[in-house]
């Protein structure tokens, strides 16, 4: 009678070694499909890459959008964006968010974001910064996002995000009047969660 002879730590060690490479593998060559700008081959990837993937595949996704990938192609990547699940996506979203090489691209970030069910209340100010810092549509989208974060919000937070936007109303920002009128909406949303937070 055959008996059953277990791996030893090495061979296990060895096998998640090989069956990291491979996944490393398979996700390299799903994102090489989608950079050829194919939309059958971009939506079979990004399906693949539900599975196989993970926030590392983000930022080269990302820096797909700038590449040459049709506007179908973009729309398939910003949906695959949109609904990300694992929490480990949120920090990395929010990391290229505030790269300047993806200043292009930033305003499709930031839809992915107010679309994601994922929460992002931990980055309050970060997003009333970008709102004061940047242009109408980004700060669009931030109004977006920051209607739509559940909290619970730190205190700290909340008083960051208010002397962001004391900065814009002392003019240390460009303003122009239809933004002026999204970051008045901003600092009563932002009045409320300071409500939110004192009543707990």
């Amino acid at each position: 009678m055959g008996c059953f002879v277990p791996l030893s730590k090495n061979q296990a060690v060895s096998e998640e070694i090989k069956s990291s490479k491979q996944r490393k593998l398979k996700v390299a060559q799903l994102l090489a499909d989608i950079s050829t700008g194919n939309p059958a081959k971009i939506i079979n990837a990004l399906d693949a890459l539900q599975v196989y993937g993970d926030e590392t595949v983000i930022e080269p996704l990302i820096r797909t959008l700038s590449g040459e990938v049709d506007q179908n192609g973009a729309a398939e990547i910003v949906e695959f964006l949109s609904s990300l699940k694992s929490t480990a996506a949120v920090a990395k979203i929010m990391e290229v968010v505030h790269n300047p090489e993806f200043a292009q691209q930033r305003q499709l970030i930031l839809s992915t974001i107010w679309n994601s069910p994922l929460n992002y209340s931990d980055y309050l100010a970060d997003f009333i910064a970008l709102a004061v810092r940047g242009n109408f549509m980004e700060t669009l989208e931030c109004l977006t996002i920051l209607e739509n974060l559940d909290g619970p919000f730190e205190e700290s937070a909340i008083l960051e995000s208010q002397l962001h936007l004391k900065e814009y109303l002392e003019g240390m920002h460009p303003k122009d009047g239809q933004k002026d009128q999204l970051i008045s909406e901003i600092a009563l949303l932002l009045k409320d969660m300071d409500r939110s937070v004192d009543a707990d």
